[in-house]
Formats: structure tokens, sequence, C-alpha cells
């Protein structure tokens, strides 16, 4: 028994030492994330927003101002066009939640039992009717005698007792046996 705690204690440090590593991995993939995104957005307010040198002149202070508060207004209306599209992408994703939450309620998986299945079985249902029976089947039959062969054909001359009483009962029968002269 000790060889099997040995064993279980290998899996354990094993797996703690797997945790640590993915664990690690994704802290440096996080940090990594967040560099690039203050690379990008330091590119992008380079890009779009230049450094502000202020005029000496009244005329040109005024100029900057209305070239600012332009600025401003198209930034504005950018932002309420993302914010749109951001509130009708959510409600989306709000219906197909709600969609997937509906679905999952009306079909409840049965719980699986376990089934004895034989091989041909098996094929038939993984196959459907492509499966050919291939399986040796003579193994399955049983052996039989010439004379059994010969008493079944005997009572199979004799017919069916059943089938004879279905054919002479109800009016049809008579009508058969009156016909036949029975």
């Amino acid at each position: 028994s000790s060889h099997l705690q040995k064993k279980r204690r290998a899996a354990t440090a094993r797996r703690q030492h797997l945790k640590s590593a993915m664990l690690q991995l994704a802290v440096t993939e996080i940090e990594k994330e967040a560099a690039a995104k203050e690379v990008e957005k330091q590119n992008y307010l380079a890009e779009h927003c230049p450094p502000l040198s202020i005029p000496g002149s009244m005329q040109e202070l005024q100029e900057l101002c209305k070239k600012l508060h332009a600025k401003i207004e198209s930034v504005d209306e950018e932002r309420y066009d993302t914010e749109v599209k951001l509130q009708k992408t959510n409600k989306e994703l709000e219906d197909l939640s709600q969609k997937l939450f509906d679905l999952r309620g009306k079909f409840k998986r049965p719980p699986l039992r376990r089934v004895r299945m034989s091989a041909d079985a098996m094929l038939r249902a993984l196959l459907g009717s492509k499966h050919k029976v291939c399986m040796d089947l003579r193994a399955n039959l049983k052996q039989v005698k010439k004379e059994d062969t010969e008493k079944e054909k005997d009572l199979r001359d004799v017919g069916d007792w059943r089938k004879n009483i279905e054919e002479k009962s109800g009016m049809e029968g008579r009508k058969k046996m009156f016909e036949t002269g029975e």
C-alpha cells in the first residue's frame, strides 16, 4: 500500500506543478496583453491628439477653440454611435442566451443506463442500414437433426389449427362452408 501512496503523492505533486505552471503562464499572458493595450493607447493618443501649442494672439486662440469644439462634437457623435451599437449587440446577446436557456429547459437529457448489447446490435446501431451482418452467425445457431425437420414438415402440411378455426368462424366462414359443401 505504501507503493500506492507514493504513486498518489507523485500524481498529486505533478497535478500541483502543472496547475502552478498554468497559472504562471496565465499571469505572463495577462501582463503581455496589458502592455500591448498600453502601447496601443499611446499610439492612438499620439495619432488623434497631437500635443497642444497655445498660440499668442487672441484671434488664433479663438480659432483653436472653434477647432477644439468641432473635434469634441465629432468625437461625441462617434461615442454615441458606438454606444448604440454596443447596446444593440448586448440586447442580441441577451436574446440569444435566453433562447439557449429556453432550449436547455425543454430538452432534458435522459439519464444514460448501461445496456448489454451484442456486437451485431452495436454495429447496427452505429452504422444503421449500411451494416451487413459480418459476424460468424453459424456459431450462434443450434444443431438441427434430420428427423426434427421431417416432423416439422408433417406439422406444416397439417397447417395451423388456429387458421382453420378462424376461416370457419363468422359469416365468411359459414359462406365458404356452404359453397364448398362441408
